[in-house]
């Protein structure tokens, strides 16, 4: 007897679409269940020091790394759980956290997460590193909006810091008192046309 081979071709290619299908959502679970590595809440002591970095004096952990606070945090409970906690590891207490140098012992504290663990606060800011600061001193998650709200590195008063951008390059023209004050030349210097 002979096989029909358009017959058995098309017995078998939807149990190929099928099994590829599977694959592919099998894929796409594994990835969503087994994000990309980050970094491990930040367990290796609660010291909380300060360091010189591009932004000034700032708040790091005991490894060095930035620490951040988060703007929808409010009252002194974190905002960031899931997803957020994945990119921006919250400094989970291990014990009383401790103000190494140039901090003030008065201004931390601890906060009860959704998941029961203690996270470090100060002032009294939850805070968290960023998963994207591989090194001592490095400050990748300064002023980004991720999340619902800005993330800030934290200076040793508590505050957010915000990175200064210089100011736009000016057209070399003084606008204050100067020039013949006549509107062809925005205050800049008399162009001699004798308007005032």
């Amino acid at each position: 007897m002979r096989t029909n081979h358009r017959t058995a071709t098309a017995l078998t290619a939807p149990w190929l679409i099928a099994a590829a299908a599977a694959l592919a959502a099998l894929a796409a679970a594994t990835f969503l269940l087994n994000p990309p590595k980050t970094q491990a809440a930040d367990t290796a002591g609660t010291v909380v020091s300060t360091a010189k970095t591009s932004l000034g004096r700032i708040l790091v952990n005991s490894r060095g790394h930035t620490l951040y606070l988060f703007g929808k945090d409010r009252n002194g409970k974190s905002a960031c759980a899931g997803m957020c906690a994945t990119f921006w590891p919250p400094l989970i207490a291990a014990g009383k956290p401790s103000a190494g140098a140039g901090t003030r012992a008065s201004l931390l504290g601890t906060t009860r997460r959704a998941d029961g663990r203690r996270q470090v606060t100060y002032n009294p800011h939850p805070l968290y590193t960023f998963v994207k600061d591989k090194r001592k001193g490095q400050t990748n998650g300064e002023g980004l909006n991720a999340f619902g709200a800005k993330w800030y590195a934290v200076s040793p008063a508590g505050a957010k810091v915000v990175r200064k951008v210089a100011p736009p390059a000016g057209n070399g023209i003084p606008q204050n008192n100067g020039g013949d004050h006549d509107s062809d030349n925005n205050g800049g210097p008399s162009d001699g046309d004798g308007n005032i």
